[in-house]
């Protein structure tokens, strides 16, 4: 941990400090941050405060005294709840307002860890709590130039075998074989096998009405046979099986046949312009140095589908951040599911994926941006047209 970088974080947030707080290991988030693991157990209450100028301070109860050795500062302790309290307002003395792992009305989830009872406790001694969620994103979902190159890498391993996976569907129909979803999830699972990625559930193989599904995902005794006539659906995503790599995330839409339905173009035309407009819209923010946050790349590709008639059969946020985990910690693009307005900072990545789920097929196109201090690029292939098998 680097106190000098997260004191200059807070400053740039207007802020007077960061308090962090734990009980039983409920906020992951702290000890990621903090890059420690508790010199004891946790069954008491520990705080920990870095204001934004001057040395943290450690506060802890008496019988679990060394929780928070690995971490820098001055200590106190305390051990019945009255003393806690007093000891909590000499440890934030001198700040006004701060950050907590803590939310609005919940609207970023993620970073809700505090429970309320001590937000409460907290405000009663005259503090202003405000959500830590851009300081968090801002040590945990920024990637290093090495992520960037296993992130790149990833993307052209599973690209090769997202072309090799609607290859294998063309060949079998040509052969007259059956070929079911399922087959085509152990394909692409075993090529991950042999190309070193790395997968923890999935990938998502769908047709026809099962694609409206978004989380669908075939097994051995539940899934459908791919057909002459069947718009088919692959969800992608992977990172390599090495250390600190980070995911890449895609999804690819294909007809089986010589000719794409006039309804399933239309539809694929209209997914494919919102997911262009929220690429648009960060690379337009990026390029002209302003501010972004997540919900406005959202309404950017939402507000389209809408003026198409598209509404109510999109109904999942825009995209997700993207890490070490497929679901990272930053920013997501969202005003749908959340009101996200966290900022959209330098060195993170995020997925772009507008759907329309119809009751007879789904459509999705999903690609990865990264964004640095001076561009915002999909990191992979953008798919124009349906690929025809």
């Amino acid at each position: 941990m680097n106190i000098s970088d997260i004191q200059t974080a807070i400053r740039e947030e207007k802020l007077d400090g960061w308090l962090f707080f734990d009980h039983h290991r409920r906020d992951p988030l702290a000890y990621r941050v903090l890059r420690f693991t508790p010199g004891s157990m946790v069954s008491r209450r520990w705080y920990y405060f870095i204001p934004a100028e001057g040395e943290p301070r450690k506060l802890e109860h008496k019988i679990e005294a060394h929780t928070l050795d690995p971490l820098s500062g001055t200590r106190s302790l305390y051990a019945e709840w009255g003393e806690m309290t007093a000891r909590l307002g000499e440890l934030t003395r001198g700040a006004k307002s701060i950050a907590m792992q803590y939310s609005p009305k919940c609207a970023v989830p993620y970073v809700a860890m505090v429970d309320a009872g001590t937000v409460e406790l907290v405000r009663g001694l005259g503090l202003e709590i405000v959500s830590s969620a851009n300081l968090v994103q801002y040590f945990e979902a920024r990637w290093t130039s090495e992520q960037l190159d296993t992130h790149l890498e990833a993307g052209r391993r599973i690209d090769q075998v997202r072309r090799a996976a609607f290859e294998c569907i063309a060949r079998r129909q040509r052969a007259g074989e059956r070929v079911t979803e399922w087959d085509i999830k152990q394909f692409i699972l075993d090529r991950y096998k042999e190309d070193g990625i790395f997968i923890d559930h999935g990938p998502d193989v769908a047709v026809n009405a099962n694609a409206s599904n978004p989380h669908y995902d075939p097994s051995r005794e539940s899934c459908s046979e791919i057909r002459r006539g069947d718009l088919l659906l692959i969800d992608m995503w992977g990172k390599l099986e090495r250390p600190d790599s980070v995911y890449y995330d895609i999804t690819w839409m294909a007809f089986c046949g010589e000719k794409v339905p006039d309804t399933m173009e239309r539809v694929f035309g209209v997914v494919r312009e919102a997911r262009d407009r929220g690429i648009q819209k960060v690379e337009r923010a990026v390029s002209d140095r302003r501010e972004l946050r997540g919900f406005e790349v959202d309404d950017a590709a939402r507000s389209y589908i809408k003026e198409q008639g598209f509404g109510e059969y999109f109904f999942h946020r825009l995209g997700h951040s993207i890490g070490a985990d497929i679901h990272g910690t930053g920013a997501n693009m969202d005003n749908f599911e959340t009101h996200d307005e966290r900022k959209v900072i330098p060195w993170t990545c995020f997925s772009i994926e507008p759907g329309v789920y119809l009751p007879e097929f789904g459509v999705r196109s999903e690609v990865d941006v990264f964004v640095d201090e001076n561009s915002a690029r999909v990191t992979g292939e953008k798919q124009e047209k349906i690929v025809l098998l």
